[in-house]
């Protein structure tokens, strides 16, 4: 196996006369969190599908987990799970039944308590028995996060996991992905907002038309504009930080401010 979890070289496909990726080459260190960051069409699920063994690439090599996703496919889906735009629960049943039909899915042995330990990870014990149907935002995207993780793939796609959610659910989702991380699970997520990559990503990779046209960590990409000038002046606060202020952490209204 090679050292990082995901190799992509030279990377290229077409859609008919329509060029999606133009020689893309990034690598994702073990246990890390890279975010492919781009606009609306630059290619970035493209990118995943491919990684996922979804879609086949017209040139150009990639490897997931040391394994080449054309020549040995099988064994990249056993590494991997993939977390789409969209939360792919089922509605009728409830947090823990979709977890418990997922474990059953997957063969494992004693697929309750495997639900219950992830309903536990995720904080969705209290809500373990209610249909999914229920859950906010946030709850079934953790929930989805959850059932993807069944079986422990040491690598988790997460394509635009924060899409159409609030601003609350959204941060539940970073604190989800930071946690993944922390228990040594790599992360490739794909985002089009500029503060995800920011809160969450240890390398950021910048798609555009198909190309990377950066890439490295924040710090790294900073320091390709000039040095700001200095200036003094009052730190008005953010609207992230207004915004948990009025509602509080946990979602509950607070009357009143210090």
């Amino acid at each position: 196996m090679t050292t990082a979890a995901i190799s992509v070289q030279g990377v290229e496909k077409a859609f008919k006369d329509l060029k999606v990726l133009r020689g893309v080459d990034f690598e994702v260190e073990r246990g890390s969190i890279f975010a492919l960051l781009g606009s609306n069409g630059a290619g970035k699920t493209t990118v995943v599908r491919i990684l996922s063994t979804l879609l086949g690439s017209d040139a150009g090599t990639a490897t997931v987990n040391g394994f080449d996703v054309a020549a040995r496919p099988g064994d990249v889906r056993q590494s991997i799970s993939l977390t789409g735009q969209f939360a792919a629960v089922d509605e009728v049943l409830s947090g823990r039944e979709n977890l418990v039909l997922v474990a059953q899915l997957r063969h494992l042995k004693n697929p309750g308590a495997i639900a219950d330990e992830l309903l536990a990870r995720f904080s969705l014990t209290d809500a373990g028995g209610r249909r999914a149907a229920t859950y906010s935002g946030g709850m079934r995207r953790r929930l989805d996060i959850a059932m993807s993780l069944i079986g422990d793939p040491p690598i988790v796609f997460l394509d635009e996991p924060t899409t159409g959610l609030d601003p609350q659910a959204r941060i539940e989702v970073w604190q989800t992905v930071k946690q993944l991380a922390k228990n040594g699970t790599t992360v490739l997520l794909t985002t089009q907002y500029l503060d995800e990559a920011e809160q969450l990503a240890d390398r950021i990779a910048i798609l555009h038309k198909g190309t990377i046209i950066q890439n490295g960590t924040l710090d790294e990409l900073k320091k390709l504009l000039p040095p700001a000038q200095v200036e003094y002046v009052e730190k008005q606060p953010t609207l992230e930080e207004v915004f948990l202020a009025l509602v509080g952490e946990d979602g509950s209204a607070q009357k009143e401010l210090s």
